[in-house]
């Protein structure tokens, strides 16, 4: 009687687990699928140069105020890290084919704050919009140099803001520059997938998602500097175009520290 109780109680659990299953579909049915994340880690090999600031040339008055970094190569003096570095799924000619994906519209924010763009680097998808704010009490302006968006120079007065449509997926970074300062400069990523990302100030930076068993193609870029010739844990390596290969495997794909020379950077 007992093992006639056990039984039914098992085989009603077991009817009852399948029935939520059926119901939630057949994604539930079975294990999620699996990903893997690339994770790179940037750095300078040589001395690392001094992060330098700015001169305002106009609205001394405000932009004087602040000490604006010059952005263009920020590298970590601990450690040789070097920031703003951008890795993507290549998907342009002799690149990775990538199913169609459903893209979820995102907004990012690009705001002129104490004369200067913040974030330096914008990753974006085909479909997202980028709001161009202005907190400083002067005005500025937002020029997207385009390659298959419509081009974009936007004025944002003193405490205004405008929205910037992303319409299609550009073939490189795109520059971002203020005409009304000319210091100002910031770069935008517009991909037609989620895998990019940018090294943080440590030089790292990770990108998750990716799918797995297959050799996946990426580019790497940075906005003055050549990452062609560059050395993998003591190994000189050569990226074509600033491309490079891997294939993922499920979890953690680690690819160890990157060393770029400093006359990539001249």
């Amino acid at each position: 009687m007992n093992y006639l109780v056990f039984s039914t109680r098992t085989f009603l659990s077991a009817a009852v687990a399948l029935a939520a299953l059926t119901a939630m579909g057949p994604a539930a049915s079975v294990q999620a699928e699996e990903t893997g994340t690339l994770r790179m880690t940037f750095k300078y090999k040589g001395d690392p140069p001094k992060q330098g600031t700015i001169e305002p040339t106009n609205d001394k008055a405000f932009c004087g105020q602040h000490d604006i970094p010059d952005e263009s190569l920020v590298v970590n003096p601990d450690n040789k890290g070097i920031k703003n570095v951008i890795v993507y799924v290549y998907t342009g000619r002799g690149g990775t084919k990538l199913p169609k994906m459903d893209l979820k519209p995102e907004t990012h924010e690009l705001a002129n704050k104490e004369c200067r763009f913040e974030p330096h680097v914008v990753v974006a998808k085909q479909g997202d919009t980028i709001k161009v704010t202005n907190p400083d009490k002067v005005g500025h302006n937002a020029n997207f140099a385009f390659f298959r968006n419509d081009s974009q120079n936007v004025t944002v007065p003193a405490g205004g803001e405008v929205d910037v449509k992303l319409e299609e997926a550009e073939p490189a970074p795109i520059p971002v520059a203020c005409n009304i300062h000319n210091w100002m400069k910031a770069q935008l990523v517009v991909l037609d997938h989620p895998f990019a990302a940018v090294s943080d100030e440590n030089g790292v930076l990770e990108i998750s998602g990716l799918p797995v068993g297959e050799e996946i193609v990426f580019r790497a870029n940075h906005e003055t500097g050549s990452l062609s010739d560059v050395i993998i844990d003591g190994k000189e390596e050569s990226w074509r175009a600033s491309r490079f290969e891997v294939e993922i495997e499920p979890g953690m794909n680690d690819m160890g520290t990157i060393e770029v020379p400093a006359s990539a950077f001249e």
